[in-house]
């Protein structure tokens, strides 16, 4: 017996199995190019938001799911504190704590804090792999593969899932996908049974991150689209009916969520898409059953009854309250100058910004240039599912434009398309490598016009031969021109996201790095340093003052309990703290002693060159401030000079220089040698040197300066017994 007989396979099976190797490859270099931040540091957990879910999730493996469900958090907004399962959505929770008893079931010893770090990796992997699914319903094999390779690496995508970045969008933009692949499926075929896996895809979804809304409005739209295109039947009609009903009866099952599928006017066009849906399929079934002018009349009275209804509804619940209005996100995805006339909390947000023009360079490269091409293919063969290829790119380009963070939805179709548009070209002309660099054919001179093209007039000019195709010299050159310029773009493209993951996306805020004039690597461990002294050194009960971004790690990892933090969702509160950091020092202690405070927090960068410290953010400070009731003397333009302009030298403002913020950001540095060839007292990020030098703090007193001064802790003095000032 011949055993290669056994391992011989048919030419289909051979393609079948060159893909999976292709697609599992790219799946590992999805794992593999998010590791460089646990290469270079360790294996620790970046920003701010992702502290938080790492301490609620090693709370659910250690408690259960019900007590962390029912988890009232004191240590969250002193003295409100936060009903933790309420307020979350809890998918990123659920899936970690799996993923670690799963382990811990077959005898592999983790930490959680590992599988927080390598979760997000993980899950760029299950992307890599649905992204070639829904490629490949989208157009074909080809362009799935290219597909999957790209978004394994594109820089849009590494920037929210590297290790160490335990976010919602580390699994949300996986659930994304596959809710979108199964979204086709169901389309296509029209079964029930590929309705209900979308629909649970999307429960998922709902549970793991809040840009379920994009979903649940993009579906919608698709099928208003394809309704009005003409293109509806009875697979849309059952597929978006068991969607959007099962799906949302799941998505009210996440306590987060609630009502909101059925009561906000994020949710309310899906609802009137549903009804829609169910109107085209009553019309349809009337015009099989009735004559035309039965028909005529039916929808006469029908449409009008039904429409007035709709309207009185509508405007009796919106009136009522019943229908919520849309939330401050949402306007500003509509209105990008929202956030900062009406609500500036989200517009200080950095990720909130609108995006520059580099940025998408930077985070697509030159798949902004193959995007245009693949709705240009998209739009060539118009099907139901490239209806919603060019749907999902076109609305993801808008929203991105308006929040910086959303790139991270718009990469993935950049990629689906870019690999549609590539794969396009790649077919268009790699059928010409091959050919000959024209189409010669002898004709006798009698039978060739005077333009050189064979005539049947036997008249025209003398020639030997005559070029048969002219219309398309050098077929060849230039095939092999265009492939090898596709081919040398990719590979710069893979350098490209290389280099912007290695340098740009690895480096976990709470652990800096700089390098000195002789190359030399330093790791500046301030953060960790100042919790842990926070830990060590305060009483278990401490209330801790700082502003909104530091509040999930100082519970997270100093144990301690602070005023706010970065869920912000009470503005007053945070404008409370923004008040005391904006107010004379006697004016802060009175709100501080207010809060019960014992300590004070700042991020001060201005001996290492620090630009995201507390005196970059303070202007933020003031305009939330000045946004709330108990806030309204505080002015902005009292902390600007005459010019319009924030300084902190001595053309600062008296109220500037006055402020609790700059007298504990610059207490002692006016003795601090920060530049060679500047005066002491000179603040590296603003380039000034200082204009308020050698006062002394009343109520407050410095507690602890961390090695390079990024991190500076005051204890707040008691009452004195005829007060501090």
């Amino acid at each position: 017996m011949d055993v290669t007989k056994i391992f011989r396979l048919s030419s289909e099976k051979q393609a079948i199995l060159l893909q999976l190797v292709a697609v599992g490859i790219a799946a590992v270099l999805a794992f593999a190019i998010r590791l460089y931040s646990v290469i270079r540091f360790e294996s620790v957990i970046h920003e701010f938001d992702p502290y938080f879910n790492y301490r609620t999730t090693r709370f659910m493996t250690e408690e259960g799911f019900y007590k962390f469900h029912d988890w009232f958090d004191d240590m969250a907004w002193y003295p409100l504190g936060r009903i933790i399962g309420g307020t979350i959505y809890p998918g990123l929770m659920v899936t970690s704590s799996f993923i670690y008893s799963l382990l811990h079931a077959i005898h592999v010893t983790i930490d959680i804090r590992n599988v927080c770090v390598f979760l997000a990796p993980l899950f760029s992997s299950f992307t890599t792999l649905v992204t070639f699914l829904l490629t490949r319903e989208l157009q074909d094999t080809g362009a799935g593969l290219l597909a999957a390779a790209m978004v394994a690496i594109v820089p849009g995508y590494i920037s929210r899932s590297v290790a160490g970045s335990y976010d919602n969008e580390g699994i949300a933009i996986f659930c994304m996908l596959f809710t979108f692949y199964l979204w086709i499926k169901s389309v296509k075929t029209g079964y029930i049974s590929w309705a209900c896996a979308c629909s649970l895809a999307y429960f998922y979804m709902v549970s793991s991150w809040g840009g379920y809304v994009f979903l649940i409005n993009i579906i919608p739209i698709h099928v208003l689209i394809l309704m009005i295109t003409g293109r509806f039947s009875s697979r849309l009609y059952t597929a978006y009916s068991t969607v959007y009903v099962l799906g949302t009866i799941l998505s009210m099952q996440i306590s987060f969520v609630g009502f909101a599928p059925v009561v906000s006017s994020e949710h309310i066009g899906a609802l009137g898409v549903f009804g829609l849906c169910q109107l085209f399929a009553f019309y349809n079934y009337l015009q099989k059953t009735l004559t035309s002018e039965q028909l005529t009349t039916v929808l006469r009275v029908f449409g009008l009854t039904l429409f007035s209804i709709a309207v009185v509804a509508g405007s009796v619940l919106s009136a009522t309250g019943k229908i919520s209005p849309w939330t401050g996100r949402f306007y500003s995805l509509l209105d990008p100058t929202y956030a900062k006339n009406h609500i500036p909390i989200i517009a200080s947000v950095a990720e909130h910004q609108p995006t520059a023009w580099s940025c998408y360079y930077f985070d697509l490269q030159f798949l902004t240039i193959m995007f245009p091409v693949g709705l240009y293919y998209s739009f060539r063969k118009l099907t139901d599912a490239s209806i919603f290829t060019i749907i999902y790119g076109v609305t993801s380009v808008y929203f991105s434009g308006v929040m910086v963070r959303l790139i991270l939805v718009l990469a993935p179709i950049m990629c689906i398309l870019g690999a549609i548009g590539i794969s396009g070209i790649l077919k268009s002309f790699s059928a010409n490598l091959n050919a000959p660099e024209s189409t010669v054919t002898k004709v006798p001179s009698k039978h060739v016009a005077a333009n050189g093209y064979p005539s049947s007039t036997g008249t025209g000019k003398l020639s030997k031969y005559a070029i048969q195709d002219s219309t398309y010299p050098f077929k060849n050159a230039v095939a092999t021109f265009m492939v090898l310029l596709l081919l040398i773009q990719l590979i710069f493209f893979g350098r490209h996201c290389i280099w912007v993951t290695s340098s740009s996306y690895s480096h976990p805020s709470i652990v800096l790095e700089t390098s000195d004039n002789f190359g030399n690597r330093h790791i500046l461990d301030d953060y960790r340093e100042a919790y842990y002294w926070l830990r060590q050194n305060t009483k278990p009960d401490a209330k801790i003052m700082s502003w909104w971004d530091y509040g999930y790690q100082i519970t997270a990892i100093a144990n301690r309990t602070v005023l706010v933090d970065n869920n912000t969702w009470n503005n007053t509160h945070i404008g409370r703290v923004g008040q005391a950091m904006a107010s004379s020092e006697e004016e802060a202690y009175e709100i501080m002693k207010e809060l019960d405070v014992d300590y004070v927090l700042v991020i001060f960068g201005g001996v290492l060159g620090y630009s995201s410290d507390d005196v970059n953010k303070f202007i933020w400070m003031v305009r939330i401030a000045g946004s709330t009731e108990k806030g309204r003397h505080v002015h902005e333009s009292d902390y600007y000079t005459s010019q319009g302009e924030m300084r902190v030298d001595t053309a600062a403002s008296e109220t500037m220089k006055n402020c609790l913020l700059y007298k504990l950001s610059y207490y002692r540095f006016w003795e601090m040698k920060t530049a060679r060839d500047q005066p002491l007292g000179f603040d590296r990020v603003r380039g000034q040197v200082i204009g308020h030098r050698n006062y002394e703090l009343q109520g407050l007193e410095e507690a602890f300066t961390s090695s390079s001064w990024l991190v500076r802790i005051y204890r707040v003095k008691p009452y004195a017994n005829r007060g501090v000032y």
